[in-house]
């Protein structure tokens, strides 16, 4: 499943990127994220909860940093498990941040997502909504904790 979407944050591109890529400032506007932490420079594991449906499910992510190139793009590979492997999920994400002329920073996503298990029974639909309402979220509380306001 192709998800992809684009918000803008109202901060310049340096502090956006500095956002982006600190696991304490990034784990709490991940929807769900309970905990990160970070095992290497380019490894972060986290333990993400969602709801799809009527099901609950805790996922224990890695997320690997394979590229980047500062402050305008990264590129990531995603992997988790639900407890006792009821689920799983993989991802292939590439983000990319652009200066916008008003300072403020668009970042633009796009993520290639596969599902297994008990969550892959709701279907295309069901789960496509549900990663663009977790992206909208996400780009909330990125946009209200780096906004250049905010750190006035």
């Amino acid at each position: 499943m192709k998800i992809e979407d684009s918000f803008t944050v109202p901060a310049s591109i340096d502090r956006t990127w500095a956002a982006i890529t600190d696991p304490a400032v990034v784990g709490p506007c991940l929807p769900g994220c309970e905990e990160i932490e970070e095992l290497s420079p380019t490894t972060y594991r986290a333990r993400v909860k969602v709801k799809v449906g009527i099901i609950s499910a805790t996922f224990v992510m890695e997320v690997e940093v394979t590229d980047e190139i500062p402050p305008t793009r990264i590129v990531s590979v995603t992997r988790g498990e639900e407890g006792g492997r009821a689920s799983s999920v993989k991802s292939d994400n590439i983000m990319t941040l652009s200066p916008e002329e008003d300072g403020g920073t668009l970042v633009h996503y796009e993520s290639d997502v596969s599902v297994t298990g008990r969550l892959a029974k709701f279907g295309f639909g069901v789960m496509k909504k549900k990663a663009q309402s977790l992206g909208r979220e996400f780009a909330d509380a990125l946009r209200e904790r780096v906004s250049d306001s905010a750190a006035a």
